[in-house]
């Protein structure tokens, strides 16, 4: 696999190499965009929308194994994503992801990730191109009072002081980049297990991740696994609102 704050510019972000950065206006899309460029801008294309309320990114990565085994990438872009929040988070603040897909800071959801690959790719080929992208509530815009919304939340009210987009982004490249140099390192194992640990299960649910990425979930007792399938869970992200583009209030 190859791989907007309140005081500066988003133009700005100081991103590790080999990031090159694509920045959008607020009426941007950084996922759709992402898709449209991957095939020019190649790996490592990071685009971002420039907005207060909402971090907004996506990344293009190009994978060089089928799909059925290259969609295992969205789990360490999941990880990248979660380092990047608990590098910044008040003391003791629990995260989680819930799967495959959903960011919850204090059981409230904040966001999460997604991923497209080139339409029609069958599961046997090599795309040419992954795109991962995710959004981020920083502040919420609503009307209604913090603590109204039992199931949702922002970054600004768990406490987050000043992690504005542009920040989120620099902190994700540079774990994604740990992320994927472990990947090449034979070391997905170690990131897959770090994905698992984030990931909130049932109490005595014995998790562990198959070659395609699904979730396999043993009991005690039951001599079959409970096997819940990426592929068809990436198909709708689970914390999107189709409406708003961004996460769900």
């Amino acid at each position: 696999m190859h791989g907007h704050p309140k005081t500066r510019s988003p133009s700005t972000l100081d991103l590790p190499p080999p990031f090159s950065l694509v920045t959008l206006r607020e009426i941007g899309d950084a996922f759709a965009h992402a898709q449209a460029i991957a095939p020019e801008a190649g790996a490592a294309t990071l685009v971002h929308v420039g907005r207060f309320d909402l971090s907004e990114f996506a990344v293009v990565l190009e994978p060089d194994e089928p799909l059925v085994s290259a969609r295992r990438a969205f789990h360490v872009c999941m990880v990248a994503l979660y380092d990047a929040l608990l590098a910044h988070a008040p003391p003791e603040r629990p995260i989680e992801i819930r799967w495959p897909d959903a960011i919850h800071v204090d059981s409230g959801l904040v966001g999460g990730g997604r991923m497209a690959w080139p339409a029609g790719t069958a599961d046997s080929e090599v795309p040419d191109w992954l795109v991962f992208g995710a959004s981020v509530r920083l502040v919420s815009l609503g009307r209604e009072e913090a603590g109204l919304r039992p199931l949702a939340t922002a970054l600004e009210e768990e406490g987050f002081d000043d992690l504005g987009s542009g920040r989120l982004v620099e902190s994700f490249a540079r774990h994604l980049m740990l992320a994927l140099d472990a990947w090449r390192a034979g070391e997905l194992a170690t990131v897959t297990r770090q994905y698992l640990d984030r990931l909130r299960l049932e109490k005595g649910a014995i998790a562990s991740l198959s070659r395609e990425g699904d979730l396999l979930v043993r009991w005690r007792g039951k001599p079959e696994a409970d096997r819940h399938a990426l592929a068809d869970a990436l198909a709708t992200p689970s914390w999107l609102d189709p409406a708003t583009g961004g996460p769900r209030a």
